[in-house]
């Protein structure tokens, strides 16, 4: 009796162990979800916001520094007319930004394109080399919100290599393969040291959003030797 007993005990005592290890992970699934989807409408009112708000302003800019152009002096013509160019060019870059933050513009671009919208915005700053390589056969995700996830995690890295890696160049490559999609991303900047590192709030959102599509993330970095970014995404029905 004292042996059933003390069975029957033990395997409750594990279930209720292993129920809470469970809420408790679906409780964190769906904090990371709600933290997500903030912000996300975060960005997509920044996005908003900049094509709409922004983007007019320059527009009328742009208008209006032409019109000083037709009148101007041949001596200040020269400047009206590198002012007008600057206007154009910022007002393209706000709209490309203002597109890489609108998840309804990555939705309807799909995630190959909004890939190759950021790559062109990127080398239009001058201050990195940006490539992408895609090969296989392209595969429209089923779960639409997988392509801003991953496309995320993207502009999260690009980001920080931009911020930190010192890096000349940013080479990205999508590859779909048989039931998955492999990402790698490499920058030549000055690396770290993985180990010793404090993981940042930047690394945490990049590892956090693949968990939500269970996709495996591996980062591997080495002092002057750039880092490296490997994602593998299983394509997901639901």
């Amino acid at each position: 009796m004292f042996v059933v007993f003390f069975t029957t005990f033990q395997r409750r005592k594990n279930q209720l162990l292993l129920d809470n290890i469970k809420q408790q992970k679906q409780f964190d699934e769906e904090l990371i979800k709600t933290q997500q989807e903030i912000q996300e409408e975060t960005l997509k009112h920044v996005g908003r916001e900049l094509h709409d708000n922004v983007g007019q302003m320059l527009v009328l800019a742009t208008m209006q520094m032409n019109a000083v152009a037709k009148v101007a002096k041949e001596d200040i013509k020269v400047k009206v007319d590198n002012a007008s160019s600057a206007l154009k060019e910022t007002l393209t870059e706000v709209r490309a930004l203002s597109k890489s933050l609108n998840s309804d513009v990555i939705f309807n671009l799909g995630f190959d394109a909004t890939v190759k919208n950021e790559i062109e915005r990127l080398n239009k700053t001058g201050l990195i080399q940006t490539s992408v390589t895609i090969s296989g056969e392209k595969v429209d995700f089923e779960n639409k919100k997988d392509d801003l996830i991953l496309f995320r995690i993207l502009q999260e890295f690009s980001s920080n290599t931009l911020k930190y890696a010192e890096a000349e160049n940013l080479d990205i490559t999508l590859n779909y393969l048989e039931g998955k999609l492999k990402i790698e991303v490499n920058d030549d900047g000055n690396g770290f040291d993985t180990d010793s590192a404090e993981k940042g709030s930047g690394l945490i959102n990049m590892e956090k959003r693949a968990d939500l599509i269970n996709a495996s993330f591996n980062l591997e970095s080495k002092t002057d030797k750039g880092t490296k970014l490997t994602i593998v995404y299983p394509y997901r029905t639901v």
